[in-house]
Order: C-alpha cells, then structure tokens, then sequence
C-alpha cells in the first residue's frame, strides 16, 4: 500500500508540475487557444498565474514533505487541496461543456482522494 501512495503521489505530483509550469510560463493567449485552455479567455493574466504557482506547490507538497521527513502531514493536507482545486476545474469545464476534460478532472480527484485517505490513515507518516 505504501508503494502504491508513493507512486500515486508521483504520478500526481507530476500532473501538477506540468500544469504549473504552463499556466505559469505560457502567456494567456496561448492558452486560451488550446483545448482544454479556452477558460483563460476570461480570465486575469494573475489568477491563471496564480494557480499555477498553487499547482507547483503541489506538486512540491505531494513529494519533498515525506522525502526529507520534515512536516510529512503536508502530503495528504496538500492532496485534500487538490481534490478542491478538482472540483472547481470540474465545474469549469463542465460549464464549457468539455465531459472529457471532467473526466480527466475526476480521475485526479479521485487519485488525491486515495493519497489524502491513504495517508491520513493506514499508511500515515505519524507511525
């Protein structure tokens, strides 16, 4: 189970450092034009960047707690931000009508759910 949360927070943590980095680093323009983007349209130039420095925390958060051993209740207090960042990308593109992109959104929710569960109870960093 241990390997498991280890590999879920990886594979999460790297969803985010990749969704960080271009919200971060690639204009808005350039996002609005890509599916999956089209919310930045209407967005500020500073709440799309600030969510990507929220998602390069996470994936920060998901990770570098447990590796160096200081603060590890930060891996699951990080995956419950996650699942709520989830759920509002799921009602964004829900409302632009993108169901894959829901879906997509549901599978991250649903991996941050387990490591938030995982790690707050069977396999915490406390024992």
């Amino acid at each position: 189970m241990d390997l498991t949360l280890w590999i879920a927070a990886g594979l999460l943590a790297a969803v985010a450092l990749a969704g960080g980095l271009t919200k971060t680093f690639v204009p808005r323009a350039k996002l609005a034009a890509a599916h999956g983007g089209e919310w930045t349209a209407e967005a500020s130039d500073g709440f799309v960047k600030t969510l990507g420095v929220l998602e390069l925390l996470a994936a920060v958060g998901l990770l570098l707690p447990a590796l160096v051993g200081i603060a590890p209740v930060m891996v699951p207090v990080t995956a419950v931000c996650w699942v709520l960042l989830m759920v509002g990308a799921m009602i964004t593109h829900a409302r632009l009508g993108q169901p894959k992109l829901v879906l997509v959104n549901l599978v991250y929710l649903a991996l941050a759910a387990f490591i938030a569960w995982g790690r707050f109870g069977p396999e915490s960093f406390a024992g």
